[in-house]
């Protein structure tokens, strides 16, 4: 990793079927936030559309083809990886918990680093989101 990288967080992982919290950064999105006492972290979770098995199995597909990705724990109801800046190295920590029973997918993204991502995470969930949906019909 960069100069930018900062150091794996320690809160990563699930506890009790949830992601940790966002940090109060703007940099951090999360479908396990508040929608209406933290709406600026808020980020709905991937609807399942078909098999959860499918689309856990096209998530992991395109956790795997994203540049600069490198998934870090790979388990039946969790993801973790760690996404680096095409410039300067910034990692972002995305973690995804595949919840059968809801019918959805939860999603974190946040940066290690820093105060403002520009939408970085946002964003990035959010093509995975139409990546998956495109996958999974």
């Amino acid at each position: 990793m960069g100069l930018f990288s900062g150091s794996r967080p320690e809160n990563l992982g699930t506890r009790d079927g949830r992601l940790a919290p966002c940090k109060s950064t703007p940099n951090c999105v999360s479908s396990q936030a508040d929608a209406d006492k933290d709406a600026g972290h808020y980020i709905a979770p991937i609807r399942i559309r078909g098999s959860a098995r499918d689309a856990w199995a096209a998530l992991r597909s395109l956790l795997r083809a994203m540049p600069r990705a490198n998934i870090v724990v790979d388990q039946d109801d969790y993801l973790y990886a760690e996404v680096a800046s095409r410039t300067m190295g910034f990692v972002d920590d995305v973690e995804l918990l595949l919840d059968r029973k809801a019918g959805v997918i939860h999603v974190r993204s946040a940066s290690r680093l820093g105060r403002s991502d520009f939408g970085v995470n946002r964003d990035r969930i959010e093509t995975i989101r139409g990546r998956v949906a495109a996958a999974v019909k």
